[in-house]
C-alpha cells in the first residue's frame, strides 16, 4: 500500500488533534510532552498568565523560547492553542509581534477567543499577537510576505506535515536576512517502516512523520540554512505495547534546533568572540547551543560559521566580534576521533545528559556524569563513554 497523500495526512492530523484530543493527557506517548531546557524565572511567570484552556489544549515537545527576543516579529508554524504565542507576546514586548498559523480550526478558535483577555493581563494597549489558519509550506496563501520575520519558531509539529522540505523553504522565505528558525520536533535513528508511515495514530502522537536525523541536515543546506545547531535533545518512550510492536527496533528522539539564514557577506572567517551580558535572563553565561557556551566578558574562539552568525543575527549588538589571525579549531563537541559522525554525536552526548537525570542509579551513567562535570570537552565524554550512552539509552534501568 502507498504511503497517505498529503492531504489525506492533513485531514487525519486535523481531526485527531481537532476532536480526538482534548487535552494533553489525551496522548499516547511522551513524544509531544517533552521537557525542555530549565524555564528562566521570566518565562516561568509569563507562562502562569497563560489563560488555562489554552494550557490545557497545547501539545507540544518542550518550549521553544529562544533568547534576545524584545521587539521581534516572529511566526510560530504550527501555533495551535496559542500557548507558545501568548507566551512570546509578553517577552518581544507590545513593540514587538507575534503570528500563529494553524491548520486545525478548533486549535485556531481557541487561541483567537482568549486574545483580548491576554492582552488585559499583559496591560497592552492593542494587540500584538495574531492567528491565522493556513498551513505551513504554503505561507504564501496565509499573505505572509518574504523577509518580514525576524524569527520562525515551530513546536513538534513540522513531523506532522508530509512535505518537510516545504516548511523549511517557506520558513527560509519569510526570514529576514540574519534570521533564524528555532524548533523542536521529533527525530528518527532511521528510515521508517512503510506500517508505520501509515499508521494514523503514531501519525497524531508525532512519531510516524518524524524525520530522519540525517534528513534534516541534507535539507537545511539545499533550503540555503546554516548547518543545524542542536540545543537539546531527549530520548522518547513509547509507553503502549500495542504501539511499540509497529514501531520495532526504531528510536525516536525530541530535539530542539536552530538554523540561521546567514548573508554570504557575513561570511568572513573564524573569529574571536566576546559576550557582553546584556540578555535579560542570561546576564552571566548564554548556552547558545552543545557546542557553544558564550560567558560574560571572556574571550572565546568560533569557527566561520557562527562567527558569520553571530554577526549577521540580532546577537550581533550582544557580542564584541572581531576576525581571528589563525584558523580557529573546530568546536569541542562538533567531530572528535572515535566518533565519525558529528551530527549523531551531539544526539548522543545531550541525550546521555537526559539519561543521567532520569537514571541516576545507573553507576555507568553516574560516572560518565562525574566526568562531565570534570572537563570542558563534551566530546572526551563521548569518546570514552560512547558504548556505554547508548547501551542506557537503548534499555533504560528500571527504577
Amino acid at each position: 500500500m502507498a504511503d497517505p497523500c498529503g492531504e489525506q495526512i492533513h485531514r487525519e492530523v486535523q481531526d485527531y488533534y481537532g476532536r480526538e484530543l482534548q487535552k494533553s493527557e489525551d496522548l499516547k506517548t511522551n513524544a509531544c510532552v517533552t521537557s525542555a531546557r530549565p524555564l528562566s524565572k521570566a518565562v516561568r511567570d509569563a507562562l502562569e498568565r497563560v489563560h488555562e484552556e489554552v494550557v490545557a489544549r497545547y501539545y507540544g515537545c518542550g518550549l521553544v523560547i529562544p533568547e534576545c527576543l524584545e521587539a521581534c516579529q516572529i511566526l510560530d508554524l504550527g501555533s495551535g492553542s496559542g500557548r507558545d504565542c501568548y507566551l512570546l507576546s509578553q517577552l518581544v514586548g507590545e513593540q514587538g509581534r507575534v503570528t500563529g498559523i494553524d491548520m486545525t480550526e478548533s486549535q485556531v478558535e481557541v487561541a483567537k477567543k482568549h486574545i483580548a483577555y491576554h492582552m488585559n493581563k499583559f496591560g497592552y494597549q492593542k494587540p500584538n499577537v495574531e492567528f491565522l489558519q493556513g498551513y505551513m509550506e504554503q505561507l504564501g496563501d496565509a499573505g505572509l510576505a518574504d523577509e518580514s520575520y525576524d524569527i520562525v519558531i515551530s513546536n513538534c509539529v513540522i513531523n506532522l506535515v508530509p512535505d518537510k522540505r516545504a516548511v523549511l523553504q517557506e520558513a527560509y522565505r519569510v526570514l529576514k536576512p540574519g534570521g533564524e528558525m528555532y524548533f523542536s520536533d521529533v527525530y528518527t535513528s532511521q528510515h521508517l517502516s512503510e506500517a508505520v508511515r501509515k499508521h494514523r495514530v503514531l501519525w497524531g502522537e508525532c512519531l510516524a512523520g518524524a524525520l530522519y536525523w540525517r534528513d534534516l541536515y541534507s535539507i537545511a543546506k539545499e533550503v540555503g540554512f546554516s548547518p543545524p545547531c542542536l540545543v537539546t535533545a531527549s530520548p522518547i518512550t513509547i509507553n503502549n505495547k500495542e504501539l511499540e510492536c509497529i514501531i520495532g527496533d526504531c528510536r525516536f528522539v525530541s530535539a530542539t534546533f536552530r538554523l540561521f539564514k546567514v548573508p554570504g557577506s557575513s561570511r568572513a572567517g573564524p573569529g574571536q568572540v566576546i559576550y557582553n551580558g546584556g540578555i535579560t535572563g542570561h546576564e552571566r553565561e548564554l548556552v547558545f547551543d552543545a557546542n557553544y557556551t558564550f560567558k560574560e566578558g571572556e574571550v572565546m574562539d568560533v569557527d566561520a560559521e557562527m562567527a558569520a552568525i553571530l554577526r549577521s543575527s540580532r546577537f550581533a549588538e550582544e557580542f564584541l566580534i572581531r576576525a581571528s589571525g589563525a584558523n580557529v579549531a573546530t568546536p569541542q563537541g562538533c567531530c572528535h576521533q572515535g566518533v565519525k559522525d558529528p551530527a549523531l554525536h551531539h544526539l548522543v552526548i545531550t541525550a546521555a545528559k537526559a539519561a543521567i537525570d532520569r537514571h541516576r542509579s545507573n553507576q555507568t551513567l553516574l560516572a560518565g556524569e562525574h566526568k562531565i562535570q570534570q572537563c570542558s570537552s563534551p566530546s572526551w565524554f563521548v569518546h570514552h563513554f560512547y558504548q556505554e550512552v547508548i547501551d542506557a539509552l537503548e534499555e533504560p534501568p528500571r527504577l
